[in-house]
Formats: structure tokens, C-alpha cells, sequence
């Protein structure tokens, strides 16, 4: 189902695509805009994970250099029965994180040192599990085509304002085709990328929490990563604003509303589902399934108004205490960040 949701998505943004190049240049148009389509696809699909890495200055890190959270990230890939992604991090102090790749088999995850730092380990394995239900869910190329493809239209209407509009170029719509293709087109492909985003998010919040197994985890993240969001700029997300609705949450600043116009869904309403999730894990008397990874006995489980549902007890052992669940720097003792 989801592979035949991900070619109608992808024939309407070609049919768009091609639709631009009609009013543009008539019937040449339409070909020659069939063929960037083409071409466009074809390089998405083997190289736009390796831009969006590079736009963020993601580093790859292993389980020397950021032994927590690798490990983190190979436990639920285990759980998930996914092969291990390579692993990301991002110097950032914005908390956010993100997941890309063509398939489970070169997938790639990455998360931002400021959500290592300002979340808790548990809220850390819920977000890393919300990516890998992206990636099992094979999201994470559909929507990197479809930013890429908004991008194409976009940029193809820009071109309509110096090629389009004359008499020798079969435009049966003249100057109001040239008009619509500058203005229309690439609207409609912002709606469209924007509502594949937060449809796949609300399906990616509830398989992530299946995954880490406990629904209120990711609640609680994605509160404090929206609070974090909203008081963090993130320079490299603003300056490549079409990979934004890869992010678990909005990275660029004053996009908060569930509205037609917002690449994500609200955070209220997410947190609203998850928590309607773990009631009914308690009220069914489902099996919790086991976490990702034991904590260590300093860490505390994540508070706020998700305490009305109740969770397992967890194993007290004495621990000095510590600043936050990841020591004095994320990545552990020899991180890249040290």
C-alpha cells in the first residue's frame, strides 16, 4: 500500500512537473520538462541523501567516537528488524533530528547535539525510533524526491519569467500561462510536499513508539524538542528550507500552525495521539515491550502532564548524580565534541 501511495505521489508531482513546462513552452515544453522529471528522479534517488547531510554538516560518528548514542540507534534497528543506518550528528544546538535514504539497506539517521543534550536517554531512543520507523516505512525517499521535485518547480517557474511568454515558443496560454506556472505551480507543489510531511509524521510518531514501546517517550520529546525549536535558530535548516519537513519537528522559526501552509503537524496534536496510544497500551493490558536499551541508573523517565498515564517502574540502583543522562558532553568521553 505504501509503495503504491509513494508512485501515484510521485506520477502527480511528474504530472505537475510536466504540467509548468505546458505553459511555459506548450507541447516542447511539456517534453523537455518530462525529461528534467526524469533526470530529476534519478539523481534524488542515489544522491539526495548524501545532500542533505552535507547541507546540515552531518558527521558520521561509530561506536568509538559517540558510543551512547550508536548504541542507541543499534539496538532499535535490531528491534526494529532493520539493518544498522549509518549515524549521524549534527553540531547544532537546536534539538532535532532527522532520517534519509533510499531504502533500509543505505538509510541514514541523524540527530543534532542539542537534542542529545536536552533530552533524557529515554526520549533520545523514542526520537531515533520515530527516524527508523521513517526508514521502515521506506518515507525517507519519497519525501527527499518530493523536496527535491518542489525545488524543480519552483526553480522551473522562476525560468518561465525569462523564457515564456513569447510568440515563437507554441505557448497556447501566453503571458497568463507564463503567470500561472511562476505563481501557481510552484504553490501547489509546496501543498503537496507539505501534506505527504505531516501525514507520514503522525504514521512515524505511532510505529516509533511501537518500536521504543512507550508511546509517552516521544510525548515527551517532542515537546521539549518544540520549546527548543522555538528558542534555536538553525541556520543551515533556513538557508535550505525545502529539507524542513524532513526534521522531526520544524526546524525554521515561526512554522507552529496545523495548517495547510505548516510542512508539520501540530505538536499538541501529535503529543494528544500518542497519549490517546499509551492509555489504550494500559487500558488493554498489552505487554510493554522491552526498551531499547537499560538505562543507567542516573537517568530519570521524562515528566510533565504524560505522568497521568502510568509507566513501569524502573530498577533503582545508587548513582552520583550527573548534569545530564549523556556526562559532560553527548558523545561520550572521546566525542568529536569533547
Amino acid at each position: 500500500m505504501n509503495t503504491l501511495r509513494t508512485a501515484m505521489l510521485l506520477a502527480a508531482m511528474t504530472a505537475l512537473f510536466m504540467g509548468v513546462g505546458f505553459l511555459i513552452g506548450g507541447t516542447g515544453g511539456m517534453m523537455i520538462a518530462l525529461l528534467i522529471a526524469a533526470g530529476t528522479n534519478l539523481f534524488s534517488y542515489w544522491n539526495a541523501d548524501k545532500m542533505v547531510l552535507s547541507m546540515n554538516r552531518a558527521v558520521e560518528v561509530d561506536e568509538r567516537t559517540a558510543p551512547e548514542y550508536y548504541a542507541i540507534v543499534q539496538s532499535l534497528a535490531k528491534q526494529a528488524g532493520l539493518p544498522m543506518p549509518k549515524t549521524y550528528l549534527i553540531d547544532n544546538p537546536q534539538p532535532n533530528a532527522f532520517a534519509t535514504g533510499r531504502n533500509p539497506q543505505n538509510a541514514a539517521v541523524a540527530a543534532s547535539t542539542g537534542l542529545l543534550q536536552a533530552l533524557t536517554h529515554e526520549e533520545v531512543a523514542a526520537v531515533m525510533a520515530h527516524e527508523l520507523a521513517h526508514v521502515q516505512h521506506r518515507d525517507t525517499l519519497t519525501m527527499t524526491i518530493v523536496a527535491t521535485f518542489a525545488g524543480a518547480i519552483s526553480m522551473l517557474g522562476n525560468f518561465a519569467f525569462f523564457f515564456g511568454g513569447n510568440r515563437d515558443n507554441n505557448d497556447p496560454f501566453g503571458f497568463v500561462g507564463v503567470l500561472a506556472a511562476m505563481i501557481v505551480a510552484p504553490f501547489a507543489a509546496m501543498i503537496v510536499q507539505m501534506a505527504v510531511s505531516r501525514t507520514r509524521e503522525y504514521e512515524a510518531d505511532r510505529r516509533g513508539a511501537e518500536i521504543c514501546g512507550h508511546p509517552l517517550w516521544l510525548a515527551s520529546a517532542l515537546d521539549k524538542i518544540a520549546r527548543g525549536a522555538e528558542r534555536i535558530r538553525n541556520p543551515d535548516a533556513e538557508r535550505n528550507p525545502a529539507t524542513a519537513h524532513l526534521f522531526i519537528i520544524n526546524p525554521l522559526s515561526g512554522e507552529h500552525m496545523d495548517s495547510l501552509f505548516s510542512t508539520h503537524p501540530n505538536t499538541e496534536n501529535r503529543i494528544a495521539a500518542l497519549q490517546a496510544m499509551a492509555r489504550q497500551m494500559q487500558g488493554g493490558g498489552a505487554q510493554v515491550p522491552r526498551r531499547a536499551q537499560t538505562p543507567r541508573a542516573d537517568e530519570q523517565r521524562p515528566s510533565g502532564p504524560w505522568d497521568e498515564v502510568a509507566q513501569p517502574e524502573m530498577p533503582a540502583e545508587p548513582a552520583k548524580p550527573k548534569s545530564n543522562p549523556w556526562g559532560r558532553n553527548p558523545t561520550g568521553p572521546k566525542g568529536r565534541w569533547s
